[in-house]
Order: structure tokens, then C-alpha cells, then sequence
């Protein structure tokens, strides 16, 4: 059912843990979801040099959340922008059907911490990010 690529990044998770003093912090999903993705990124001259996850959620979760650390770690923030859940998942080598929006979440927390990051330099992220979701109610959009 899951690849040998998620099943890795499930038993060993890359990038697990919390970045102190962040430049950007983004935190997608809740409990009624079922899955909450929170990413901590340090930036330097535009370029993430560090990139961290706290993800609680299923195996499928952590995957995704492990493997896009990996993808936009030493990239530039236009270029971490441009990470889909659908890169994602073709890197893990394929989800379920029914875990796809595990990547998704996965794609969302780390525009939410570019977000963050832009807040904190005083720039409006909006017009660069996108519209961040909200997942207050149980599901994104």
C-alpha cells in the first residue's frame, strides 16, 4: 500500500524538531483534520538554510512532511514557493488516493512559514504566497 520511499521517511524522519528563534513559522491543519504540519525556516540572503517539522498525523503526514524539508532545504524562497503537493507525492514515489491531502498539508505549511517570514520583514505575503489557508473549522481552503 505505501511505497519504499514514504515507508523510509515514516520510520526515519528527516528534519524533525523545532528551529529557535525562526525566521518563519507555519502551522496548517487541527485535530478534527486529524493531522497538524507546523515548519520552522531559517532564512539567510534569501535562501533557506534550515528548514524543520512538528507534524502530528499519520504515517502518511510525517512522510510528506519529512521528504519537503529535504526538497526545499538550500533552495531560495521563490523557488520553495514553487514546491507542489504533487512534487511531493511523485517523490515519495505515490500516496493513496485517500492520503493525497497529506501533501497537500504538507505544501501549505511551508507557504504559511515563507508567510511568516515576510510578516516578520514587514512585507504584505499575500501578493507573493498566495492566499494562506484556514483551517480553523476542520477543513482547509
Amino acid at each position: 500500500m505505501y511505497t519504499e520511499q514514504v515507508m523510509d521517511h515514516f520510520t526515519n524522519p528527516r528534519n524533525v524538531g523545532e528551529i529557535e528563534n525562526a525566521d518563519g513559522i507555519g502551522e496548517v491543519g487541527n485535530a478534527k483534520c486529524g493531522d497538524i504540519m507546523k515548519m520552522y525556516i531559517k532564512v539567510d540572503n534569501d535562501v533557506i538554510t534550515d528548514v524543520k517539522f512538528k507534524t502530528f498525523g499519520c504515517g502518511s503526514a510525517i512522510a510528506t512532511s519529512s521528504i519537503a524539508t529535504e526538497m526545499i532545504k538550500g533552495k531560495t524562497i521563490p523557488e520553495a514557493l514553487e514546491l507542489s503537493n504533487k512534487a511531493v507525492v511523485e517523490a515519495l514515489g505515490g500516496l493513496p488516493t485517500h492520503k493525497i491531502h497529506c501533501s497537500v498539508l504538507a505544501e501549505q505549511s511551508i507557504k504559511a512559514a515563507i508567510a511568516d517570514y515576510y510578516k516578520k520583514q514587514g512585507i504584505d505575503p499575500e501578493p507573493i504566497v498566495g492566499k494562506v489557508p484556514d483551517c480553523e473549522d476542520g477543513h482547509c481552503h
